[in-house]
């Protein structure tokens, strides 16, 4: 299944993407010459893996009754990283899951297991091709 998201220019380093009906958008702190606006794209990388861990640490909760439905809301992560040169990107990722139940060793083991499955983190660890396609304007 194909997934689209489309990003377009505002003004200065603002950007709105959307995608299905949503939209969020993007800036720069304002000493690298935004408004601080919106989170920067790095930024929307971690929020990204954030939730897509903390959906399957609730689902893993949910599937094992060990929450009821509503109990899984107590999930929280949080996700670090730095920033590192050459090239220019971040790396070393914490994912600091807190769960709202105590867990066995064998539980606390799967739990892991189930957030290391996590779309996000996948797709960041299996090095995903990308291509770049250009367009221009016609003259």
């Amino acid at each position: 299944m194909a997934m689209e998201v489309k990003t377009r220019h505002l003004e200065g380093v603002r950007f709105s993407i959307e995608t299905r009906g949503h939209s969020i958008v993007t800036d720069q702190p304002v000493d690298n010459g935004g408004e601080d606006a919106g989170m920067t794209p790095p930024e929307l990388l971690l929020a990204a893996l954030g939730s897509c861990a903390a959906f399957y640490a609730a689902q893993y909760l949910k599937t094992r009754n060990l929450v009821s439905a509503e109990g899984a809301n107590g999930v929280e992560v949080n996700v670090t990283a730095e920033k590192l040169k050459a090239p220019a990107r971040i790396g070393n990722f914490v994912i600091q899951v807190e769960c709202p139940v105590a867990l066995t060793a064998e539980q606390r083991e799967a739990m892991i297991r189930s957030v290391h499955q996590c779309v996000v983190h996948n797709t960041m660890t299996s090095l995903p091709a990308i291509a770049i396609e250009l367009t221009t304007a016609q003259s």
